[in-house]
């Protein structure tokens, strides 16, 4: 089998199973998103989170939080209240933590440049810790993140370790960055669609038109990066939000893996 023919396999089969998370659906944030993918053929979503506030009670092991073993006590992909955290906080016997995950999208591509194009669309949206990661099996999926994510314990075996109001500071701020998230969410979508204009422009054209139009431009300038030519569709605004961003590294990953 080919490996077009097999990706359309794979599609196929993944957009037919029942959604298997906590939810049972997609978040209402990354809707118009994971329909735009999916209904694209290079691309289609195994796994979505449009972002989210959670409060999570249970033994943290070292420094890394597990969320696998622990106790759910509030989960929101809203802005969160104190009164909220407050109550949810009652129910904690263990060492209770405060998250904010932003917005985890993992896209399998048809090939490399496929992904590519999407990463470069990722980055310059925010999403500066997306990274590709090729299978063993030719698989080729895209994670698209970003860093800008919030994690402080609040108690300590059931015990509240921190006043009301600082509380309501953490969540001011965890609220904020749910904000910039949807805003990311909602430029990535933005480009995605002018990026997919651009190309159904150019493929209406005459073949011989663009033929004879790169023959003349070659001689005048370099050929345009495919990942460049997708990914300039920023206003002012966009360019100077993305100077202030505090998400400073970028991260792309491409390395066998078996799948």
């Amino acid at each position: 089998m080919d490996r077009t023919a097999e990706f359309r396999r794979w599609k196929a089969q993944c957009l037919s199973k029942a959604d298997l998370s906590r939810k049972g659906s997609v978040d209402e944030d990354v809707v118009e998103l994971v329909q735009l993918l999916n209904g694209r053929e290079p691309y289609f979503t195994t796994s979505s989170c449009a972002g989210r506030i959670i409060l999570l009670d249970g033994d943290i092991n070292g420094f890394e939080v597990q969320k696998q073993n622990r106790c759910w006590l509030l989960v929101t992909h809203k802005p969160c209240v104190k009164d909220d955290v407050i109550a949810a906080l009652k129910k904690a016997n263990g060492d209770a933590i405060l998250k904010f995950e932003p917005l985890i999208l993992h896209v399998q591509c048809r090939q490399l440049q496929d992904a590519q194009i999407l990463h470069s669309l990722a980055i310059d949206s925010g999403f500066r810790n997306s990274g590709i990661t090729v299978g063993k099996r030719g698989k080729t999926m895209l994670a698209i993140r970003s860093t800008h994510g919030l994690e402080v314990p609040l108690s300590r075996k059931g015990k509240l370790m921190v006043t009301e109001e600082y509380i309501e500071f953490l969540l001011k701020i965890a609220n904020q960055k749910m904000e910039e998230n949807k805003k990311r969410i909602e430029r990535l979508y933005n480009c995605l669609q002018h990026a997919l204009e651009k190309e159904n422009i150019t493929n209406s054209r005459p073949k011989e038109k663009i033929k004879d139009k790169n023959k003349s431009s070659y001689t005048r300038k370099k050929k345009r990066n495919p990942e460049e030519a997708h990914s300039k569709c920023f206003t002012e605004e966009n360019v100077k939000e993305r100077e202030n961003d505090d998400d400073l590294g970028i991260s792309v990953t491409i390395f066998p893996e078996d799948y």
